[in-house]
């Protein structure tokens, strides 16, 4: 990536922290072997790995390191917290409660469950995409076997209240899973304090490497395994496992624990002035999302009168990378659908952009995108035909 380009999207992707790739080349160049084999060389790696595990297990507050399993990705995660816990708890029931404004592989997971016998039912959110309490008071019953809502969302950053959530899951027995991809590693999370029975953890949005992520599963929480083989990962997740990446995830779980305070305090005051800019100096301009339970490194806003493709492209023409939404849903041209469960109209929820800060921001990044931004939107709209007269 060009050393002048202001990347504003991490919450697509973050850049690998050089330091986790130290971590992890001794593990591709120097030692190799299966972690399963009793010699030598597989005990090394086993060690790694286990190491890692650990690691992970501290940032989240679990009780015990054999409660992270290792996964590809947080895709996988919630695959095997949702079809894993429905498969195996059918006995006990068929409902499932969640929100409209989850992950796409968490709402397409959820539409395969359907399928086989599975009930579905959709707790609301109110405007700033928090879940209304009530609500899922209302509508957890005896059947209710799983409630899955996300720890914070990744497109427009408001933080849910997990633990309020905990007490009335459990209430009626159900386990909690919650996506916290978007959460760990930016913000204090404490699975044992939230009562979390299940969550999502994600490398690669610690600055961890890509094509690794975990699953914190709760002792004692029934879960059938996805993957059928070997039996490792405590027989939940088979396959050999990718020490590389686990260390590498490891040492990024090691740094966020270090460094989530200070990273945090930097990028929300970073936020706060992108915020405060845009809507500032920019007319008919809107934040998504909750103003104070927010993630640190989040700015979701809208604008009337202008496409948010549009803006990401002209963004992108000014050396500035930026998103609409999530990049797992970037295929359609649809409005986000987060906006459009917390109640904003489509054709206000098509001009939205996504600023998510990262490690590697610095001051002069907001600056130049405070800059640059005004002049777009204004160019935009003179082009609209929907701009009426007075604004553009």
């Amino acid at each position: 990536m060009s050393q002048d380009i202001v990347y504003m999207d991490y919450a697509s992707a973050s850049k690998t922290d050089p330091r986790v790739i130290d971590a992890m080349l001794p593990y591709m160049k120097e030692y190799f072997g299966n972690p399963s084999s009793p010699h030598t060389s597989g005990l090394r790696m086993k060690s790694a790995l286990e190491e890692a595990r650990a690691s992970v297990a501290r940032l989240v507050n679990a009780e015990k390191p054999t409660e992270i399993v290792f996964t590809s990705g947080a895709t996988e995660s919630n695959n095997m917290a949702l079809r894993g816990v429905a498969f195996r708890n059918k006995d006990r029931g068929n409902q499932i409660l969640a929100t409209r404004i989850e992950h796409i592989s968490v709402l397409n997971t959820l539409k395969y469950l359907t399928k086989f016998g599975f009930e579905v039912t959709y707790v609301p959110v109110d405007s700033y995409g928090l879940v209304d309490l009530e609500a899922l008071k209302n509508a957890i019953t005896d059947r209710t076997i799983l409630v899955t809502i996300g720890y914070a969302n990744n497109e427009v950053g408001t933080i849910q209240q997990i633990r309020e959530i905990s007490e009335i899951v459990h209430s009626k027995n159900a386990y909690l899973h919650t996506d916290a991809t978007a959460a760990v590693g930016k913000i204090p999370v404490d699975v044992l304090k939230d009562g979390v029975d299940l969550m999502t953890i994600s490398s690669w949005d610690m600055y961890g490497p890509y094509g690794i992520g975990a699953l914190y599963i709760k002792k004692g929480t029934r879960v059938e395994p996805l993957i059928i083989g070997g039996g490792q990962e405590g027989g939940l997740r088979s396959g050999t496992e990718n020490v590389p990446g686990a260390v590498g995830m490891g040492k990024a779980a090691e740094l966020a624990m270090a460094e989530m305070s200070s990273d945090a305090s930097r990028l929300s005051k970073m936020r706060d002035r992108l915020i405060e800019g845009i809507l500032k100096n920019i007319p008919y301009s809107f934040l998504n999302g909750h103003p104070t339970r927010r993630l640190p490194h989040n700015a979701n806003v809208r604008f009337s009168f202008v496409e948010g493709e549009s803006l990401v492209l002209s963004l992108d023409m000014e050396g500035i990378a930026v998103s609409s939404g999530s990049a797992c849903s970037s295929k359609t041209l649809e409005p986000s659908h987060v906006l459009i469960a917390m109640g904003i109209p489509h054709v206000e929820a098509q001009g939205s952009l996504l600023m998510s800060l990262g490690r590697f921001n610095k001051e002069e990044d907001v600056d130049r995108v405070l800059e640059v931004l005004p002049r777009i939107v204004k160019g935009l709209r003179e082009m609209s035909p929907l701009t009426p007269k007075e604004v553009s």
